[in-house]
């Protein structure tokens, strides 16, 4: 298709083409991670969100930082599902594929329909970019495409055409051209331009010329969608009948942060935030630092040992410590998590998963850290373990997490992953009233000698005194404690009471958390016990086969350790109980061995990719 010789004269023809219904549509961005998928995907996504949409992200990025352009390491690809019905997944395949360039197309064409559109940037595919790409032939010559419908739009001439005019460089132009892919897709799906073009006018309110520029081209690829021929049908999406209330997108890490901020207000708190950056940890570091109007305190620390550190020191000075990373700075913690444990001080630790094991795929998605929070520290070291099911959910555990931590004196892993911190959802704006409260206990003086480990008698918490107070003068560290006093203590029998005394502080908690809930029947053949982000998956895998008349149950936990104390209960009413599971089955390990009588099942993944429905609807039918 030639490019058009004046896209403003031509925007002013209107054709009329049919406008037709639609119940969900899943689109993905693809390409280089310079060509702004990212980006583009965002704006994508907070326009649905202004206009009504429920929907669900699934962001992806290269693992290595500079992959060569044009590579298949190098693809960046951002995919939505939005909707006029409630959803939780990104969708299994999309729709439509917008390819910037042959790697990307090689990458992402397994992830798009049979039948679906395939938008390529035909300007890319020439031969240096194809041998980069590893096709031994031109795809939109042979037939690799066949079962798509393939709409070749030379997307980089038809920007520089667009930008004749416009006083920028030649690298300037060719950044723009996602603009005019995501104006044709803003055509195909009956958007408003209106969100995109505030945003870029605030953005680059400094530079008015690029402002200026990617304006002109987010209109030229509407305008184009609107009068070409190969799309003679516009698609339309109702809004999603919400809960009625405020909502905003919120993507994980700012649920996470804003969770945190909330529940250090709640405890009146100054929250301190101690972490060296780890992908994908660190766009919480950077999501906290934005709040220093309202105390918040962040540390970029040297190392990930040094982080911990810090958080435990302003645990033990009275405030409210967190620190962040992924398994591989699980790992370089451990040692300072357990004088968390041993000095009973509370600490929130945050573990972003990501693929393993070592280095493993920095940017990817996993949950193969659940063993190693529980279990990865030397000795008798219970801890407590939450985890959020979606992005939104992080909000309500992270503030979970602290209060847990603060009233048992104990440190909490907040067990999150890479795809619900990236991902992002519309979120309903909590009232303030319905949020815990959180009292945080510090003794005035002792009235008599001070025992820093005389114990709670409900929650087993010692207390928590802040350092310098006159008359609560306390040893601190990690050699063992005797009961009460605190001194050094190598006694074994009272190390026996100390021991028990920690690990039943941690069990205890079960008796101040929710009682683990059922969706669906509450006996029968199957129920799918899942934890973190497998929740949408496994929900909408249960909602389809509800709705072809098979009856499945299923049960998701926030709280690993310790578990809710009616599960085993619940998991005695089901013949059989599928654990799907991003490892190689790390909860059935834990439920086979605190339930012995449960009949359950794995299911398991280690492809660093989120389930997909139908992947779980054929493992229950299995059953069924």
């Amino acid at each position: 298709m030639e490019p058009m010789a004046d896209l403003e004269h031509q925007a002013k023809i209107k054709t009329r083409k049919s406008l037709a219904e639609a119940r969900a549509i899943t689109v993905r961005f693809a390409g280089d991670s310079g060509d702004g998928m990212q980006l583009a995907g965002d704006q994508f996504t907070d326009t649905a969100a202004v206009m009504g949409n429920d929907f669900a992200t699934l962001p992806e990025f290269p693992a290595e930082i500079r992959a060569p352009a044009g590579t298949l390491p190098g693809v960046s690809s951002f995919q939505i599902q939005f909707s006029r019905e409630i959803i939780f997944t990104p969708g299994d395949f999309c729709d439509v594929l917008i390819a910037m360039n042959p790697a990307a197309l090689k990458v992402d064409l397994p992830n798009v329909k049979k039948g679906g559109l395939v938008f390529v940037n035909e300007n890319s595919f020439d031969e240096a970019h194809l041998k980069k790409a590893g096709w031994k032939a031109n795809p939109l010559t042979d037939i690799t495409l066949k079962d798509y419908q393939v709409i070749k739009v030379p997307l980089s001439s038809l920007t520089a055409n667009a930008l004749k005019d416009h006083p920028l460089k030649l690298s300037e132009v060719e950044r723009c051209k996602n603009f005019f892919a995501l104006g044709i897709v803003f055509w195909l799906y009956d958007r408003t331009l209106d969100h995109t073009i505030e945003w870029i006018q605030k953005k680059f309110g400094k530079r008015p010329e690029i402002a200026s520029a990617n304006v002109a081209v987010l209109k030229a690829g509407y305008n184009y969608a609107d009068i070409t021929e190969v799309l003679p049908v516009q698609y339309h999406i109702k809004e999603a009948k919400l809960e009625p209330g405020t909502y905003r997108k919120i993507t994980g890490y700012e649920a996470t942060a804003i969770g945190f901020i909330t529940a250090a207000h709640l405890a009146q708190k100054t929250l301190f935030y101690g972490s060296y950056p780890i992908t994908p940890a660190s766009n919480i570091l950077h999501e906290l630092a934005r709040y220093k109007n309202f105390g918040i305190k962040t540390f970029q620390a040297e190392d990930e040992i040094a982080a911990v550190g810090s958080a435990i020191g302003a645990s033990f000075g009275g405030q409210l410590g967190i620190t962040g990373t992924s398994g591989p700075g699980i790992c370089l913690k451990s040692e300072a998590i357990n004088l968390a444990v041993m000095a009973e001080l509370p600490l929130v630790v945050i573990d972003a998963q990501r693929g393993g094991p070592s280095t493993g795929m920095p940017t990817k998605t996993e949950q193969g850290d659940l063993l190693q929070v529980l279990f990865g520290r030397n000795g008798e070291s219970p801890i407590a373990v939450v985890a959020p099911k979606t992005a939104s959910d992080s909000f309500r555990m992270a503030i979970e997490a602290v209060r847990i931590a603060i009233k048992y004196m104990t440190p909490v892993i907040f067990l999150s992953e890479a795809d619900i911190m990236n991902s992002a959802e519309p979120w309903k704006l909590p009232e303030l009233d319905s949020l815990p409260k959180i009292e945080a206990k510090h003794p005035a003086s002792a009235n008599g000698p001070f025992l820093p480990y005389r114990r709670d008698p409900q929650t087993l918490a010692r207390p928590w005194a802040i350092p310098g107070t006159p008359g609560l003068e306390h040893r601190i560290g990690g050699l063992s404690k005797a009961d009460l006093t605190g001194n050094v203590s190598y006694d074994g029998p009272n190390n026996q009471k100390m021991v028990d005394y920690r690990a039943n502080k941690i069990r205890g908690i079960a008796n101040d958390i929710p009682e683990q809930e059922v969706l669906g029947p509450q006996s029968g053949k199957l129920i799918v016990l899942g934890w973190g982000g497998t929740f949408g998956p496994i929900y909408q895998a249960i909602a389809d086969l509800k709705a072809e008349g098979i009856q499945v149950a299923q049960a998701h936990l926030n709280y690993l350790n310790p578990f809710p104390k009616n599960l085993e209960k619940i998991l005695g009413q089901f013949q059989k109980v599928l654990i799907p599971e991003l490892n190689s089955g790390q909860l059935l390990m834990l439920i086979r061995s605190a339930y012995p009588g449960t009949n359950a099942v794995g299911m398991h993944k280690i492809q660093c990719q989120p389930f997909k429905v139908e992947e779980i609807k054929a493992k229950i039918r299995e059953f069924i």
